[in-house]
């Protein structure tokens, strides 16, 4: 998470009550839960303050049951008197007759409007102008594409849609191509989608659909893409139904298991195949070598990679081979030289031993090299230097020690170049990796290196992303690092170094993300640091440094596009097998939003949080302004300043730092009043605890209202209480303890009544309100708010049976009533299932 906590007085320390598990994306992954007609009460008959009859509360609930039990009888009968009501506007078959047309297509995609509409009532996506404009023709409508007057394509991907999958589009019998992918489509696939016999390409991907895969209908499907959902249990009893046209299938990143052995020897036309993070176990699939694409990794998948493999009968076809993250041991067979189109080989993190097969070096078109986290050898071998095209080495977490192989600095062609996690020691200009001047990418962490930083280092221009955290490096950061004008990521964190922050970080006009954290620095932050205007992640915490924040530093992350544009023109920048380690160094990991997507990492969802996050995209929903609960996927950062000696008023210029949703300014000298200013940000979690502010609670912060953690506890706070600060509905963590200063009374309802006392612990003036405090210790029976409910209660009952005698004179037993109201030509609409 960048850095470590002390722990705070056993007296004031934090205690939140939770209300419950929902992150900042919690709405859009917690199934919904239908609700359902309760049972009929409990009829044991008490004593007491009841009568013979039981509690008069049962009573009016026995009467509420009755009324509607018998609600359901009449509707019943009226349904089988008029069994034309039985039609459901959602119902899978004899949805449309007559023949097929691009009439009936259309009612069929206003009927999916609808049903969208039903469960996506705010956010739409365009499918919200379908059949509003002036031409009806549903091929000209936003996502809709026609061939031969039919419709045969829905592209609904990106479009904001929640709920359950649309039952019927079976009732589009020309469908070929279906995309919905990049929602939040939740439940299981229905039956109806198995029907769609002409579908060619399927993507549901990246939206939080469970349980099993049954697609073995499709027998036409070329393109099938489920990435990135809660599928389920055996894949094979699709096999070899669904994949006798199958060219590409993509299953990654869901919870599939069972043995892939013999899954895909009924596939002659599958070239592209990703199983990657999941749980498959076994042995992997022979046939590989005949595909163009193979990703297991991050599955259970053990056993030997033998020579066999790569010898068959036909040609290797191979251009990427991906097997990391599994456990598979032994050697890696000399025979991989057979795939001579091989581009991208990815071994990490796995058991194999021995040497770096040599026979790489045949590999002319090999561009990515990942061999990190295993047993092989030191030596590498110089047959490797012959890939002219290789860009990217990984030779991570190999345990190599001593100093770095000098063979490294013969690699002039490398730009990536990832070595953390072995026992490397020394410094590392005896290495000469410092004259790999095309280098973009040196990431060197956890190691033993040692000495002061080496000036060398701002010779490497073309570096965008410098990782030298966790090592033993000592001394002061050299102010020569400002030439390295196109750095986007600086990581120095958890060494030794000391002395001030030099001025010329403000040159770093590109620079993302800065770590200095757990070393020694200290003196000011340099008010250069406000020229960082790309910077939107920074990490100063469990320093010594002193003195005011500038007012300059609000001008950090205040344009970020011009670097974000660059890296969206100059495609991903790939972080290889750390790609999981820099997501968790970046993102904080005890801190929301930051902690859910700590939980959830996998290495290709890091790799593609990476890819977000260097392109300038949101990763998670965010408030749109700190007054609005609209919350859409914005980019943010975050500003960690905790466990310095910083100290004076902060500036009133922070309010202008509209994209930080994370600001830690704990454990710090900070005083004077809390600057009110600090509600303008869109905030998710504000921490100015244990430091000496004064005055009153700014009103203000009751105005951001996406705010989940709050704390504000070991401060000189005094005045009223803010009851403003009620109307934070999101908040899930609160403390306020040791402010003896502060007076008023916590209300009973609203979102502070769900924290106990422990939040307000050394608060003597705070007064809970008397409901809340004597809630445990006062009787039902006597309580004046209970007396009036249960009286309401029986008037509810009283009314209720009134009009169930009304009923049964006007209506009888029959259900005419509940007939004619509709009208004998009238059919009525009944409401899907979710």
């Amino acid at each position: 998470m960048g850095f470590k906590f002390q722990e705070e007085p056993e007296q004031c320390k934090f205690v939140c009550n939770l209300r419950g598990d929902f992150g900042p994306l919690g709405p859009f992954i917690d199934d919904d839960v239908p609700s359902s007609v309760s049972s009929p009460p409990d009829t044991k008959m008490r004593t007491g303050s009841s009568t013979l009859y039981g509690n008069p509360d049962d009573l009016a609930e026995w009467l509420v049951w009755i009324f509607l039990t018998i609600s359901i009888v009449f509707k019943s009968l009226a349904y089988v008197n008029n069994p034309s009501e039985q039609i459901s506007i959602y119902k899978d078959s004899n949805f449309i007759t007559g023949d097929d047309s691009l009439e009936t297509d259309r009612k069929a995609l206003l009927d999916l409007k609808q049903f969208l509409e039903r469960f996506n009532k705010i956010n739409q996506g365009n499918y919200g102008q379908w059949g509003t404009s002036d031409n009806k023709s549903p091929c000209n409508w936003v996502g809709i594409a026609c061939e031969n007057e039919r419709v045969v394509s829905i592209d609904l991907s990106n479009s904001s849609i929640s709920g359950s999958i649309y039952p019927n589009f079976s009732s589009l019998t020309a469908l070929t191509h279906l995309n919905l992918s990049q929602n939040t489509i939740r439940g299981s696939i229905p039956p109806g989608l198995n029907s769609c016999t002409n579908l060619k390409y399927l993507n549901l991907s990246h939206n939080i659909i469970g349980g099993g895969l049954n697609l073995s209908g499709l027998g036409q499907l070329e393109v099938l893409d489920v990435t990135l959902n809660r599928f389920s249990g055996d894949i094979r009893p699709n096999f070899p139904l669904m994949c006798v046209n199958l060219v590409s299938l993509n299953l990654s990143m869901n919870n599939f298991n069972g043995d892939i052995s013999d899954c895909f020897q009924g596939c002659p036309k599958l070239k592209n195949l990703d199983l990657s993070s999941n749980n498959f176990t076994g042995t992997i699939w022979p046939g590989f070598m005949r595909l163009n694409e193979f990703s297991v990794s991050e599955n259970i998948l053990t056993g030997f990679i033998t020579s066999t493999m790569f010898t068959s009968s036909a040609a290797c076809e191979l251009k990427l081979l991906d097997l990391s993250g599994n456990a598979f041991s032994g050697g890696f067979p000399d025979e991989v030289q057979n795939c001579s189109e091989l581009e991208f080989l990815n071994l990490g993190g796995n058991n194999f031993s021995g040497g770096i097969p040599r026979v790489i070096g045949k590999l002319s078109k090999l561009m990515y090299l990942i061999l990190g986290n295993n047993s092989f050898d030191r030596d590498i071998p110089e047959e490797l230097l012959a890939c002219a095209d290789l860009a990217f080495l990984d030779l991570s977490t190999n345990r190599f020690g001593g100093e770095v192989q000098p063979i490294l600095g013969r690699f002039t062609q490398v730009k990536i170049l990832v070595l953390h996690h072995n026992y490397y020691t020394d410094g590392i200009i005896s290495s000469q990796i410092l004259n790999l001047t095309n280098v973009i990418r040196l990431d060197l962490s956890f190691n033993n290196f040692s000495g002061e930083l080496p000036i060398e280092i701002a010779d490497m221009l073309s570096l965008k992303y410098l990782i030298l955290a966790n090592n033993s490096f000592t001394g002061p950061i050299p102010p020569e690092f400002g030439k390295i004008v196109g750095l986007q990521a600086l990581d120095l964190s958890f060494n030794s170094l000391t002395g001030e922050i030099p001025p010329s970080i403000g040159n770093l006009t590109s620079l993302l993300w800065l770590m200095l954290a757990n070393n020694g620095l200290t003196g000011r932050i340099p008010p250069e640091i406000g020229n960082c205007k790309s910077l939107l992640w920074l990490n100063l915490a469990n320093n010594a440094l002193t003195g005011p924040v500038p007012p300059e530093i609000a001008g950090i992350g205040s344009e970020p596009e011009t670097t974000f544009d660059a890296n969206r023109r100059n495609g991903l920048a790939n972080a290889g097998s750390g790609e999981c380690l820099t997501m968790k160094r970046w993102f904080p990991t005890n801190y929301p939003p930051f902690s859910f997507f700590y939980t959830l990492m996998t290495r290709k969802s890091c790799r593609d949080t990476w890819d977000r996050l260097i392109h300038g995209y949101g990763i998670y929903p965010i408030c749109q302004n700190r007054s609005s609960a609209v919350q859409s996927l914005e980019i943010s950062g975050y500003i960690q300043l905790t466990w310095n000696r910083l100290s004076g008023e902060i500036p009133p210029e922070i309010g202008n730092m509209t994209r930080i949703s994370l600001l830690h300014l704990g454990f710090n000298n900070f005083s004077g009043r809390f600057q009110p200013a600090i509600a303008n940000l869109p905030l998710v979690f504000l921490n100015a605890s244990n430091n000496a502010f004064s005055g009153q609670i700014p009103p203000e912060i009751g105005r951001i209202t996406c705010l989940q953690v709050l704390d504000l506890s070991n401060n000189n706070f005094s005045g009223e209480f803010p009851g403003e600060l009620n109307k934070l509905s999101d908040l899930n963590k609160f403390n306020l303890s040791c402010n003896p200063l502060l007076t008023g009374v916590i209300p009973a309802t609203g979102q502070l009544a769900t924290f106990d006392q422990l939040s307000f612990l050394g608060d003597p003036l705070i007064v809970l309100s008397n409901e809340r405090r004597n809630s445990s210790a006062t009787s039902p029976s006597s309580s004046p708010s209970r007396i009036s409910k249960r009286s309401g209660r029986w008037m509810t009952a009283i009314w209720i049976v009134v009009l169930l005698i009304l009923s049964f004179f006007i209506c009888g037993p029959s259900p005419s009533c509940s007939a004619s109201a509709s009208g004998p030509n009238r059919r009525r609409r009944t409401s899907p299932t979710t």
